[in-house]
């Protein structure tokens, strides 16, 4: 009896070293985390930062301006991706896309904000500003994703108005098409000019968006990459951000995005980052030669990177009060 109670008390001293030393521990390390982050934001010129896929200064710059007005990383995406969406002669994402091979122009979108949530509609017809719906989605619904005629009754039970998304010009552009086309399921790789865009305010809180039309003159029915959480957008509020643009059939199957955000979580940079995932790319699929993918990352720092398989994609920063549109460097086998 003696032994037993012996071995009891042991324990039980043991157990509340244990704890003891955790406590101890946990209370050492809190603070410290917390000033290391307080120290890099702080000695941080980089920030705010907006960047975007391809040429749309006006977009990054409403982003930018909307966080100078103190609205949230998530507003400011919001802001940015629907000025895009509201350019008709854009004939990329929102009014005036590029329909499917029926003539119906089907919209794809998602946001991701700081805390890991998530919102996307996918397939969605009728309403100009699907990234604003994704939000909806995100906040307002137990769901993360709503596709076709329930993303459209969903988007119009909250104020959003069904129009016409189908502009003269794109209904010329997709008649002209039809003549010179086989009309049959081959991968048009000359358009699919998703605008993915990725922001981090003066604190340091990162938020994203990717807004698309799809693949032009793709068949019915098709989603891409761009709506799809990981890979065409992954936000990691500790560590950093990813989106794509191109081809999505092939971000799709390396979930691109969140493997950039892995990357800078095991060190690289996000230009490292972005060469990598387009490697993976590379070593995957023999005829990448046929289409074209391009990723742009941010770090918490405000650092970005941008790397794609072919030359002709662009990319635009806009950060200290101006706008950088450049030619990110891309894959050269030699």
């Amino acid at each position: 009896m003696k032994r037993r109670n012996f071995l009891q008390k042991a324990a039980l001293g043991s157990v509340g070293i244990t704890a003891l030393g955790s406590s101890i521990t946990a209370t050492a390390a809190t603070p410290k985390k917390a000033k290391d982050k307080q120290d890099v934001l702080a000695s941080n010129s980089l920030l705010p930062v907006v960047i975007a896929t391809w040429s749309v200064a006006q977009a990054t710059k409403k982003a930018w301006q909307s966080m100078e007005q103190g609205s949230s990383a998530l507003d400011a995406v919001i802001a940015g991706c629907g000025v895009e969406e509201a350019n008709a002669q854009g004939q990329s994402v929102g009014i005036g896309g590029l329909p499917d091979r029926e003539g119906r122009v089907t919209l794809d979108a998602c946001v991701m904000n700081e805390k890991g949530d998530y919102g996307a509609v996918l397939c969605m017809q009728n309403i100009k500003h699907p990234i604003a719906v994704a939000r909806k989605v995100m906040e307002d619904t137990p769901h993360v994703i709503l596709a076709g005629v329930g993303a459209e009754e969903f988007a119009v039970s909250q104020g959003f108005k069904r129009e016409n998304l189908l502009t003269e010009q794109s209904k010329k552009d997709w008649e002209t098409w039809k003549k010179t086309s086989k009309y049959k399921p081959i991968i048009n790789i000359e358009n699919h000019d998703t605008i993915g865009m990725l922001a981090v305010d003066k604190n340091g809180t990162i938020s994203g968006g990717c807004t698309t039309s799809g693949l032009a003159y793709k068949m019915a029915g098709r989603v891409g990459d761009s709506a799809i959480i990981g890979s065409g957008l992954f936000v990691d509020n500790e560590i950093g951000a990813a989106t794509a643009t191109g081809l999505g059939e092939e971000v799709l199957k390396t979930v691109g995005s969140y493997l950039i955000v892995e990357l800078i979580r095991q060190g690289k940079s996000p230009q490292e980052a972005c060469e990598l995932a387009i490697k993976r790319i590379i070593e995957k699929t023999p005829n990448f030669e046929d289409f074209q993918v391009g990723y742009i990352a941010v770090n918490k720092k405000g650092e970005t990177g941008a790397y794609s398989i072919h030359e002709g994609f662009t990319a635009t920063t806009y950060q200290d009060q101006k706008n950088t549109t450049f030619n990110p460097n891309f894959y050269n086998e030699k």
